[in-house]
């Protein structure tokens, strides 16, 4: 997009009354923004949600001076941007009928082709949240996801960290303008994260992480991922707004269980219990109920000499070297172990290079 062409949507989208549902309404009827303020009232009004308080907004010239002031912050710091319709958007948030027209960025971000999923939680980390979150990301590491989370303290930065700490891009979608870093405290991340990811925002330059801003930053977490992992929340939190929109998105939503007494798994509990998250133990359980074909993962696995197996995994391991490969139901069957436990014993098996996923849902030894 041209640099005139972006002066116009910043304009468009400074129109008191035009939100994003609106101004993509407008931008695909008129074929630009500037057509939008270049057409003539009597054309406009033949559109749904357009009269006389839009039309009259339409002309109000003080938009045409906030554009020109973000724009220039734009040029100057060498923002990167990106319009809901053009190539580089993020693809399932192009879906979301209310998500941003305009979207900037900084780092190093890829969105193409890609797993992504989304790892939110309460600010309060316990420690066994804390323990939860590392060894999910390391063992999901092989498949190489981008971690999306929202660059808060608790659950959120332990995401982005473990995700740096393997490799992974993660990227953190801010309440606020990319001239800042919120909290604070977290700049000191910053440039570790836009090595290998960056930051995600609508936010204008001139925006602060006022509490509003952090629910509507919350819907593009949601949105941008194709699951949103809630790792502990209390009963009341950011964290189950951002479950709640997954869901209406029609994205898998997935909570870790903990005990009735404990204060930051009553969220999660709640999100089980009433069947609006699937329970997650391991990452095995995040690998089946999306699909993710193993084989197609980009980083090999090497397989370790003198591997150690435990007695489920020794079990399966002779099974399939005798046999040859199997469906992994019948590997429960025969070797009489419950399906769910087989598939994260598989997954375990498969990070340590002594078992291989085959087209088919097969599995051999390797």
């Amino acid at each position: 997009m041209r640099h005139e062409d972006l002066y116009y949507v910043l304009a468009l989208l400074k129109v008191e009354g035009v939100g994003d549902v609106l101004a993509k309404k407008l931008l695909q009827h008129c074929g630009s923004a500037r057509e939008v303020f270049e057409s003539k009232p009597s054309q406009l009004s033949k559109i749904d949600q357009i009269g006389s308080y839009l039309l009259r907004n339409l002309k109000d010239k003080k938009v045409f001076r906030l554009a020109e002031t973000e724009l220039q912050f734009i040029q100057q710091n060498r923002i990167d941007f990106l319009m809901f319709d053009q190539h580089g958007y993020p693809e399932r948030l192009k879906h979301c009928v209310d998500g941003p027209v305009l979207l900037f960025r900084s780092g190093n971000i890829d969105f193409q082709d890609r797993k992504i999923i989304s790892i939110v939680g309460t600010r309060q980390i316990t420690p066994h949240g804390l323990d939860f979150c590392r060894s999910l990301v390391a063992d999901l590491a092989p498949l190489d996801p981008i971690i999306v989370s929202g660059l808060a303290y608790g659950v959120d930065i332990a995401a982005h960290l473990a995700a740096v700490e393997h490799g992974l891009q993660t990227i953190g979608v801010v309440a606020h303008g990319l001239n800042q870093i919120y909290p604070q405290r977290h700049r000191r991340h910053r440039a570790k994260i836009e090595q290998n990811g960056g930051f995600l925002t609508e936010f204008w330059s001139d925006s602060y992480p006022a509490p509003e801003n952090f629910v509507r930053r919350n819907r593009i977490v949601a949105g941008i991922s194709e699951a949103t992992i809630v790792i502990e929340s209390a009963e009341k939190g950011g964290s189950l707004i951002t479950a709640n929109l997954a869901s209406d998105y029609n994205r898998e939503v997935f909570a870790v269980p903990g005990r009735p007494t404990d204060k930051y798994s009553q969220g999660c509990n709640q999100l089980i219990k009433s069947q609006r998250a699937h329970c997650l133990t391991s990452a095995a359980d995040l690998v089946y109920q999306l699909n993710w074909d193993l084989q197609t993962k980009p980083r090999a696995v090497q397989k370790q000499l003198f591997v150690a197996l435990d007695a489920a995994e020794q079990k399966i391991y002779d099974f399939l070297a005798q046999n040859g490969k199997e469906l992994m139901d019948l590997i429960a069957l025969r070797c009489e172990l419950p399906i769910r436990q087989v598939s994260a014993v598989l997954l375990g098996m498969e990070l340590k290079g002594v078992v291989r996923p085959l087209p088919g849902k097969l599995f051999e030894a390797v």
